[in-house]
């Protein structure tokens, strides 16, 4: 990774500026690891009884992630999508690495320009937009935003005339985990009036977005939905548009699953070189947000309660004990950084362990796992066969660095986990973020 990564730092001008000192990045020495600094977190929370939950913010998987994304593809550049994971250090890192941002509000680009993102790097990715918000980025000299209805252009010919739109279009997302396009996204057969519309108001209209939908699982969707951008393409050349910019959104798992990245990516370069090839100078852009922090981060939570549960689940003459039902309390829960759990997850995809060793033959019990507040849909899993825990045992899960972080409330009075951001020393030295 560092070769690859060295190359792409090459290229970048100073990190300084961006990434001013550490910013609370915890920097890893030769022997140490992400795992090892969270056994050395839960020893240290152990020493001051606190149960408080905490998550781990790995940066060099994060790094992966975007490598991997330039590898499998080239011609489209990431513009991070801040509604997923809006953590400073995630952001930094991603600015450093030279990515754009899509920002859905006003508070986002805020957010992305107080860090040193240039207005240019950022496409305002929201069809139905505040007027405020309108103004807002048009002083902040933010001009790339989309629209799918005659209203959103009005809005913007009265707010931000010099913009430069993009116009989304509803495409097939029958195959995703979340369908977008019964919300956004103009139909195919409205483009052509929406293009008329932009050109009587005098408005600049740059290309064409979509968005297959979240957790597609289908990776010919894209195929479908680049032909029809292809048409709308064509249509507005006969308008007398000259479109430039093709953004093919989201939907790109950071587990590769249910679709891998190397699935898609096979399906999109393949489109591309049919429908949009390099020689016809079109920019191609997408906007990830789970593909990079899904896998990124790692949640520490305390056992901090207990109820066991005798079930009697023997048949009329079987002479068997009860069966055990185990009830476990954590510090964190659906209201907090699980929240995704609720809204964004399978269930089935949280999987707790044990932070402590266990034994291959210690016995297993079904257990159902709450959060702490006292709402009853505060539940992380359910029938969960996991060995006897005790008040005190700390559980990490995986994989929780989409939406939950975003979404995740103070419920009850129970604080949102601390952040904590790790990198090793290789790789912070590569990025030249360090004090100079």
């Amino acid at each position: 990774m560092q070769h690859h990564l060295a190359q792409l730092m090459s290229k970048r001008p100073t990190m300084n500026d961006v990434w001013p000192d550490k910013c609370g990045v915890y920097i890893l020495d030769n022997e140490s690891t992400a795992t090892r600094f969270i056994d050395k977190k839960i020893k240290e929370l152990d020493s001051m009884d606190s149960e408080e939950p905490f998550q781990v913010l790995n940066l060099d998987t994060l790094i992966q992630m975007h490598l991997k994304w330039l590898s499998y593809l080239p011609r489209v550049k990431p513009f991070y999508a801040v509604k997923c994971n809006s953590t400073e250090t995630v952001l930094r890192t991603l600015n450093a690495l030279g990515t754009g941002f899509d920002c859905a509000s006003k508070g986002e680009i805020s957010q992305v320009l107080s860090l040193g993102v240039k207005p240019e790097n950022i496409i305002y990715a929201h069809t139905t937009k505040p007027q405020s918000h309108i103004k807002y980025a048009c002083a902040q000299g933010v001009n790339l935003m989309t629209f799918d209805n005659e209203e959103e252009l009005r809005k913007v010919s009265r707010c931000h005339p010099k913009a430069k739109l993009v116009l989304r279009i509803a495409v097939d997302d029958s195959s995703s985990f979340y369908r977008l396009s019964s919300k956004f996204g103009a139909g195919l057969s409205t483009t052509s009036r929406l293009l008329e519309c932009a050109a009587e108001l005098g408005l600049e209209v740059a290309g064409v977005s979509f968005h297959i939908g979240s957790k597609c699982s289908q990776s010919l969707a894209f195929r479908q939905a680049i032909a029809d951008a292809r048409s709308v393409f064509d249509t507005a050349k006969l308008l007398g548009f000259q479109f430039s910019l093709l953004d093919i959104g989201g939907g790109f798992s950071g587990k590769d699953f249910p679709v891998t990245l190397q699935e898609f990516s096979e399906v999109i370069n393949g489109a591309l070189d049919e429908y949009f090839p390099f020689e016809s100078g079109v920019q191609v852009i997408a906007e990830p947000g789970r593909y990079y922090v899904d896998s990124t981060f790692t949640l520490a939570a305390n056992v901090i309660a207990k109820r066991v549960i005798m079930e009697d689940m023997r048949k009329e003459g079987e002479k068997e004990s009860p069966e055990k039902l185990m009830m476990y309390y954590l510090s964190d829960g659906v209201f907090g950084s699980l929240n995704s759990v609720l809204k964004f997850t399978d269930k089935n995809e949280v999987t707790p362990y044990l932070h402590r060793a266990v034994d291959n033959d210690e016995k297993r019990y079904r257990s159902v796992i709450w959060g702490p507040t006292c709402h009853n849909i505060d539940k992380i899993v359910d029938n969960y066969l996991i060995p006897e825990l005790h008040v005190g045992d700390w559980l990490l899960i995986d994989n929780i660095g989409a939406y939950g972080i975003s979404i995740s409330t103070e419920f009850n009075g129970f604080k949102r986990s601390s952040i904590y951001s790790v990198v090793t020393n290789e790789t912070w030295h590569t990025l030249n973020l360090s004090s100079q």
